[in-house]
């Protein structure tokens, strides 16, 4: 018998509760911990104690965090391997050998010493959540628990191929207008530290009263001259301030519910997010992973806190006997077809092939929302880069149109 640490949910609450079960394998301690009233998140088996343990303890700080690039590679070679019936402990020696990237080898490295140490490969990457995501680590318990790991490997994949896709076509959606925001603060800067002083003694020399925006921006334009130092001061200033409110909770939370209340952006967002939640569904569901703990699962992968939340509730829903479609309705987040192609799937029996339906259809209104975006985004520029040029022009011109007109 092996003694088993667990989290889980206790049935009905949004309570937390961890302890431990002792079971033959990680199948019986599942059932176990269900018979008792609880939804079990992470089951992880207890070693025991030994000077190997300790050092692969102190190992897992120094494991290298993988890219999501570095990831798909690395889970590509190990289903390709798995394929052709090689071991897991031959494959990660060939990566730890044969890779390219040194990233993929130190891990490799890492996680063939500790199976060879008498773990599994579920257990070994479950020490590394930061690594490699609850989601992986989940994915790849049920698959070994299963015999299944081939297929989790090739799930995971398109899942990782799935999300790299998704990223790719929102950062480079926003790439465009960050481009054209910082050229505009650039052009300004350019403007106000060497254009506008210049003018100042001819302007000094015509005596009249300036305008007022000419007069805000030269003297700007003489401050930040004669205090160059604090142009680069704003910007570390801005970029920490930024990073610090899209990271500290009370801020990102606010941000998040806010952002859902802008129209396009909105859309742009719960697509994203669904996408990813979907598709994990789906993947987690045909790994034959219980509907709870597949909402689990796939509620990690929101990036949006009040998204989050309203998942959470729907679970707890779940939990006291309500369907899924219904559950999710009442969030009143989830696109209407996506709920509509659940509540199908729950009563044709088919709920897996409508996941499958649901992520062919998420994907392409990412596209149409993307697409849509990107054109709005360019007359949008356009409006804004026209509108600075013009209050520049207007702030430099109309102190001439005026002594012309006096003369």
């Amino acid at each position: 018998m092996a003694r088993y640490n667990y989290t889980a949910y206790k049935n009905g609450t949004s309570d937390i509760v961890k302890g431990q079960v002792e079971a033959a394998n990680l199948r019986e301690a599942r059932t176990e911990i269900r018979s008792m009233g609880y939804t079990p998140t992470s089951i992880i088996e207890e070693n025991t104690v030994s000077q190997k343990d300790k050092n692969s303890k102190k190992a897992v700080a120094r494991m290298p965090k993988m890219g999501l690039s570095e990831q798909i590679e690395f889970t590509s070679t190990l289903q390709i391997l798995a394929a052709a019936g090689i071991p897991i402990i031959e494959s990660l020696m060939f990566i730890e050998n044969d890779a390219a990237k040194l990233k993929m080898r130190q891990v490799a490295t890492e996680l063939r010493k500790q199976i060879m140490n008498g773990g599994t490969f579920a257990g070994t990457i479950a020490k590394y959540p930061e690594q490699f995501g609850h989601v992986y680590i989940g994915l790849v318990k049920t698959g070994e628990d299963a015999g299944e790991l081939e297929k989790t490997l090739d799930r995971l994949l398109e899942l990782l191929n799935k999300q790299s896709n998704i990223r790719t076509k929102v950062i480079g959606t926003l790439m465009y207008p960050a481009f054209i925001i910082l050229l505009a603060i650039f052009i300004v800067i350019v403007m106000l530290v060497f254009v506008f002083p210049v003018f100042k003694d001819m302007f000094d020399q015509m005596g009249m009263q300036l305008p007022w925006i000419t007069e805000v921006l030269m003297n700007t334009g003489i401050f930040l001259k004669q205090n160059w130092i604090s142009i680069p001061v704003v910007f570390a200033g801005a970029i920490f301030g930024i990073n610090f409110l899209f990271k500290w909770k009370p801020s990102k939370w606010k941000i998040d519910e806010y952002v859902l209340k802008i129209p396009l952006l909105s859309k742009l967002i719960q697509f994203a997010n669904f996408a990813n939640f979907i598709a994990v569904m789906q993947v987690a569901y045909d790994a034959g992973v219980p509907i709870l703990e597949c909402l689990y699962l796939a509620n990690l992968t929101l990036t949006n806190h009040t998204l989050e939340k309203r998942v959470e509730e729907a679970t707890l829903k779940i939990q006291q006997g309500q369907h899924l479609s219904a559950a999710l309705r009442a969030t009143r987040t989830m696109p209407k077809m996506i709920l509509f192609m659940i509540a199908t799937g729950e009563q044709s029996g088919r709920l897996g092939d409508m996941l499958g339906q649901a992520v062919s259809y998420i994907d392409k209104a990412l596209d149409n929302t993307i697409d849509l975006m990107t054109r709005m985004i360019e007359p949008i520029m356009l409006v804004v880069i026209g509108t600075i040029v013009l209050v520049l022009a207007s702030a430099l011109y109309l102190p001439l149109f005026a002594s012309y007109m006096g003369m």
